[in-house]
């Protein structure tokens, strides 16, 4: 099954930072996008979504040192069902998104006017990394062949190794035009 979510929104709170066992960093953060469209009788209408993401390895680092509470951003990842009961014994669930990689959509003059606000530094030259694998280094480029740049100042991605090719970058950043071939009959749910 294929399994993709890309979503633009902005922060609804602080990054929350925090370290496995492992050393491995680990944020959580609360991404709104909204969304408008006009209703059967002519007025338009907007809706708030509200998702949880969940950053690792050096996109958690990076978010927490650039992003804070208002920051706009691209996240393209994986949605996650949980599960869960709470204290009164009631049955909870949510979606959540595990990001795979992270786009800064601000102008520079909004990172600015944020860090005179006492937020912290500006993007300043960060650059653009193209990712940081479990396999090791620095990846390169956005992978699956997409390209949301739009003139922000950082696109920050996590490539997770799947087994098979143990270091460096995925088959998929090595020639982004590949489409793999899916097997339609075999990924028919019903």
């Amino acid at each position: 099954m294929f399994n993709k979510v890309i979503m633009i929104g902005h922060l609804t709170r602080d990054v929350e930072l925090k370290h496995l066992n492992t050393g491995v960093a680990v944020a959580d953060i609360g991404l709104a996008s909204n969304s408008r469209y006009k209703k059967q009788d002519g007025s338009m209408a907007e809706d708030t979504c509200f998702v949880d993401v969940t950053l690792f390895g050096r996109t958690a680092e990076v978010a927490n040192q650039y992003l804070r509470k208002g920051s706009k951003i691209l996240i393209e990842g994986r949605l996650r069902y949980e599960s869960w009961t709470d204290q009164q014994g009631n049955k909870r669930s949510k979606h959540k998104i595990t990001a795979e990689s992270l786009e800064m959509l601000d102008s520079k003059a909004q990172s600015e006017n944020r860090a005179n606000q006492g937020y912290g530094d500006s993007y300043g030259s960060q650059g653009s990394y193209g990712g940081s694998n479990y396999g090791g280094g620095y990846g390169g480029g956005n992978y699956g062949g997409s390209n949301y740049n739009q003139g922000s100042y950082g696109s920050y991605g996590s490539n997770y190794n799947r087994g098979g090719n143990s270091g460096g970058a995925s088959n998929a950043a090595k020639n982004p035009n590949d489409i793999p071939e899916v097997d339609v009959d075999d990924e028919v749910p019903f």
